[in-house]
């Protein structure tokens, strides 16, 4: 617990020895986080249960598009957190996961900003008004990204900070006890997009690391506190708690060794990180540097589903 406990300087923790905590874990079958005590809380994206049965998670997450969806067995995701002691944090993309189906980024901004899109949103929350687990709604993520994966990414900042409070008025009309989370991926440009500290309840990040990306990207692998301290370092100033609202680690044995013994282990650099949401599937969108769709899943010895979209 001392050793857990004790300060670390960010960036300086070599991805090498493999921790105590994990002695004994084949990390390229079971690539699953240290859970701290006293650390930093734990949830998960978990579409094939890998989490299912571990009572320390603290949050479910979701994924709902708010074109072409079917809303009504949404009442099991409820069933399932309240069973388990969880919250849950929904992200919905205001789109359709048939990529082909969408409009252009221009068209969705128009419909956003004029209103023809508010039944969309109106519509999901309806069905999970009746929820009993906490709510976290998140609308439209990794809005300052350059990436071109989503088509609500690089509007004009007051484009989508009129959007996003919209969005943000329609939730708190339906759900007035649910939380909003604003959700940048962490890149310098997110201080032009927050939208307001009355529309902001907690900040979430996307930290992903990927070996083989550090290498290239960075002549070596980084660690999870040096992956998420820029963005920390841009939004700890609003004064919000933050979480890592998806994350995710990949890698030689090394690597999984640093990433899993550190997500949820406190920080003095991060007094305000309160929870680190687990995204346990395959990734959805290329990486650069022809790396494919990278692995997040944390258990090798299980099927690999089709991915979600």
């Amino acid at each position: 617990m001392a050793a857990a406990l004790a300060p670390m300087a960010v960036g300086t923790r070599p991805a090498m020895a493999q921790p105590a905590s994990l002695a004994g874990r084949d990390l390229l079958r079971d690539k699953r986080p240290v859970l701290h005590e006293a650390g930093t809380l734990f949830g998960a994206y978990d579409p094939y249960g890998d989490f299912s049965e571990d009572d320390r998670l603290a949050t479910e997450h979701l994924f709902l598009p708010w074109e072409d969806i079917e809303l009504g067995g949404l009442g099991v995701a409820d069933e399932y957190a309240r069973e388990r002691g969880r919250k849950i944090l929904i992200t919905i993309e205001p789109w359709s996961w048939a990529l082909d189906w969408n409009v252009s980024e221009a068209e969705l901004r128009e419909l956003v900003l004029g209103g023809f899109r508010d039944e969309n949103m109106r519509s999901i929350l309806r069905a999970v008004a009746g929820f009993r687990s906490p709510l976290i709604i998140r609308w439209a993520q990794e809005m300052e990204s350059t990436t071109g994966r989503f088509s609500w990414q690089n509007w004009a900042p007051a484009d989508y900070i009129e959007a996003y409070r919209r969005m943000a008025a329609i939730t708190r009309e339906m759900l007035p006890e649910a939380q909003l989370m604003w959700s940048p991926k962490g890149e310098p440009a997110l201080v032009d997009y927050y939208p307001g500290d009355d529309v902001v309840d907690i900040v979430g990040l996307s930290v992903f690391g990927l070996d083989e990306y550090d290498e290239i990207e960075y002549g070596g692998p980084r660690s999870f506190a040096e992956s998420l301290q820029q963005g920390y370092d841009l939004t700890v100033g609003y004064g919000k708690p933050i979480w890592v609202a998806e994350l995710g680690y990949e890698g030689a044995e090394p690597y999984l060794a640093s990433w899993a013994d550190d997500v949820t282990r406190p920080f003095d650099a991060f007094t305000e990180l309160r929870e680190v949401i687990y995204f346990n599937d395959q990734e959805v969108h290329p990486w650069p540097y022809d790396l494919g769709l990278p692995n997040w899943r944390v258990m090798r010895d299980r099927p690999i589903y089709p991915v979600r979209r």
